[in-house]
């Protein structure tokens, strides 16, 4: 029963979302404002971490079982987007660098600020 009360919490969030989204012509999908809000509630003590942890590893833990039907239905719409791979593919390739390049600038940016420079 608590496994259920904890999915329930979580799946209210969602079309919380959902009705935001719909209700205020959102750009942004209602799953993510729905995560938003369930963040928000969290971060301040609306709703305790313990009231969804375990829905929440769980769903976690099985992530890429719940993204398989999204994957199969681009295999199923392969001639779609076959004429478009070499951009894809260049924007991935981009967006790894743009993130490995930000991700370095931020690491060195805190360490300067707030580990100093030591030396050895």
């Amino acid at each position: 029963m608590k496994l259920y009360v904890q999915l329930m919490i979580i799946l209210w969030f969602s079309l919380l979302g959902e009705i935001l989204s719909n209700l205020l012509h959102l750009p942004v999908p209602g799953s993510i404002i729905g995560l938003f809000c369930l963040f928000l509630a969290l971060q301040f003590k609306w709703l305790r971490l313990r009231h969804v942890n375990d829905v929440g590893r769980f769903l976690l833990g099985n992530m890429t079982i719940l993204f398989l039907p999204a994957a199969v239905g681009i295999m199923d719409k392969f001639h779609v987007i076959a004429p478009y791979l070499v951009p894809i593919g260049l924007i991935i390739l981009g967006a790894i660098v743009i993130n490995i390049a930000v991700i370095g600038l931020v690491v060195q940016w805190i360490k300067s600020r707030f580990e100093g420079d030591y030396q050895e």
